[in-house]
Parts: structure tokens; sequence; C-alpha cells
């Protein structure tokens, strides 16, 4: 099922038909409305089957507690550490948040209220960025992580970031993690109104997103931004996602050129497409949940080289998977647990997302 609109950089496998979109919005905001306040009323690790009814609806509490954040990233981001314990300075405005993320010594910068902008901060290396409190963070631009390593971003809200801008690029950069945090925007506007949430590019490596949440959006997560950069990205763009939240977000969760993807635990719910790996990318897809969404993982769209991709434990709630090639990515080569499919749901809607840590 291979489409022939790919357009370099654009990526327009997300082009769709307008009236179609629409009516699937409809169906997806009520159904997404009744599981989201079945699981937030329970709170707990669900039991239900994965093959069973949706664990969304029917969710119940097996141990009483939410899940508790981790302190250190669990991934292929292992080992960032960010600015450590250096005294936290909080800033309320663009020029003093400006001021304190540049250079590469080490620094904890929190981030109180929400800070308007257009286009992208530039943060440096050994840089830990924290949401302060309830609605802290970012509107209207985003973040750039550019040649930079050892970055922490955690607990901000990243809302509509106006094209070009990404919510977070990050582009020749090392050692990231990426938790906690809540990414939108909205389907009122065209595709290209708005950029991606979070864009990995140009060769970065060893990161891990978790436990953030990804809504209303058409362009969720690229990583790697062309067909065309294999010399720069090829053995590269590893990168960890697990416990993340994608509700109506289009497609992009994530798209993924040469790179290692592994991607466990999320719960995604209204997407056209998921997880897409494509110009050889290796994917691990593994115990995550999908909900109203057409295809849960492609690996033959929209590039000239398919990608690879390997499932296990998946609750694909009746979305299909287009495997054109497996391929031998089944062990990431650092420890980790991934829960059950059965209890993602409601593990991750009690606890993704900015303001739970």
């Amino acid at each position: 099922m291979r489409s022939t609109h790919d357009h370099g950089t654009t990526d327009d496998d997300d082009v769709m038909d307008a009236t179609r979109v629409t009516a699937r919005d409809r169906r997806r905001l009520t159904a997404v409305a009744a599981g989201v306040t079945a699981a937030l009323a329970l709170g707990g690790l669900s039991t239900v089957s994965a093959h069973g009814a949706d664990p969304a609806d029917t969710a119940r509490s097996a141990t009483g507690t939410r899940p508790t954040a981790e302190t250190t990233p669990i991934g292929f981001g292992a080992g960032t550490t960010g600015g450590g314990n250096a005294t936290a300075a909080t800033v309320t405005s663009l020029d003093a948040f400006k001021s304190a993320v540049t250079g590469d010594k080490a620094k904890v910068v929190k981030v109180s209220g929400l800070i308007s902008l257009t286009g992208q901060v530039d943060i440096g290396s050994n840089t830990t960025v924290l949401g302060a409190g309830p609605g802290s963070g970012l509107t209207g631009g985003g973040l750039r992580l550019k040649e930079s390593t050892n970055v922490i971003v955690r607990n901000l809200d990243i809302s509509k970031p106006r094209k070009p801008s990404d919510g977070i690029t990050v582009q020749k950069s090392t050692k990231v993690w990426i938790d906690h945090n809540t990414f939108s925007a909205d389907r009122d506007h065209d595709k290209d109104y708005y950029d991606g949430l979070l864009d990995i590019n140009h060769g970065s490596d060893d990161i891990t997103v978790s436990w953030n949440k990804f809504a209303d959006h058409f362009k969720g997560s690229l990583v790697g931004h062309s067909d065309n950069n294999a010399s720069e990205d090829t053995g590269h763009l590893k990168v960890t996602y697990h416990h993340n939240w994608f509700s109506d977000v289009y497609s992009r969760i994530p798209s993924l050129r040469f790179g290692t993807g592994h991607f466990y635990d999320n719960y995604v719910q209204g997407a056209e497409t998921g997880v897409h790996s494509r110009m050889g990318a290796r994917t691990l897809v593994e115990n995550n949940v999908f909900r109203d969404t057409e295809v849960a993982v492609t690996t033959s769209r929209d590039s000239d080289v398919d990608g690879y991709a390997v499932l296990r434990g998946n609750d694909l709630g009746g979305a299909a998977t287009e495997i054109s090639r497996t391929g031998g990515f089944t062990t990431p080569p650092y420890a980790y647990t991934a829960e059950p499919a059965s209890s993602v749901v409601a593990a991750v809607t009690a606890q993704a997302g900015a303001g739970r840590l």
C-alpha cells in the first residue's frame, strides 16, 4: 500500500480528504471523551484482557496507586543528567528564559507561567528545563536543541507551535530526555499551519521520550527529516518512546527514517497512521494500545525504501497493520520493563503529561 506523494521534508504522508476527516473527528471525540472519563475516574492499572473490551471503558485499579515517575530516563536516553544538582533559576519572561538556558555550564531553569513567543529558543548543553507549576510552558513556538548534549525537558505545556517552528526540535544532539510534557495544537487549521510537536533529526542520538501527552495535531513526532539524509542519519537516531499518550494526533506516532526506535507501553487514540517505519528504520513496537486508529503500524508508505517493524504484545483495537519487512531488532540494548497492554490505558491516562510529577 505504497503512496506516491512523498514531498521530502514536508513529509505529506498525512494528506487526507477533509470531509472524511471531519466526520471521523466527530466519532473520535465521542469515543475519547468516554474512554478518558472512565480511565481517569479509576486512576489505576487495568486488569482487562488486551483482546476484550476497550480498557479505557472498563479499567479497574489493580494496585490502588499511581505509577511513580522515573527520576532518571529509561531507554536510549539513559544516563542523561541535564543540569544535575545546579541551583535552579526561575524565570517568568522570554528574555530571562533565553538568557538562562544559553551556554554549556550545568544549569536548571524553571519556567513559571506561560511564555508566548514566535520561533524557537536554543537550549545549551547540560541543561534541565522544568515547568514550575500548572500551565507553565511555551505557546506559539518552542525549543531547539542544536548541537547540544545532556538536556532534560520536563513538565512543560508546549502549545500551538506555528510553522516553521516545532514544539521541540532535536538537531545534531545527543543524550536527551523529554518527559512528562504536554504538547498540543488544534485541528481547526490546515495541517501545515502548525509544525511538528516533537521532531528529532540530523543524526541526533540516545533519546528517551516518556510520559508525554500529545494532543489535537496533525503531525506528531518526526524522526529523520528527509529520505535524502542517509549519510548523516544512518547508524544514529536511536530513540525510545514509552508511556506516551497520543490523543487525536493524525500521524507520525512516530515517523522514523534510518534510525532505531523502541515504542512500548504507549496509548494511541484517534490516529490515521501510528508508527511509520521507513528508509530502513528498525522499530520494535511492544505492548501498546491503539484505539480508533486506521493503521497502527506501517513499513511501506511514502518512501522508496521500506522500513522494518517487529510487533509483540500490542492491543491493536481493530487497527490494520502494513508490515512488509520485520527485521531483527527484538532486544533493545538496555534494561526496561514493559507492562502488559492491558494496564497501559489506565497507567498512561493517569500519569502522562505536564502537572503529573
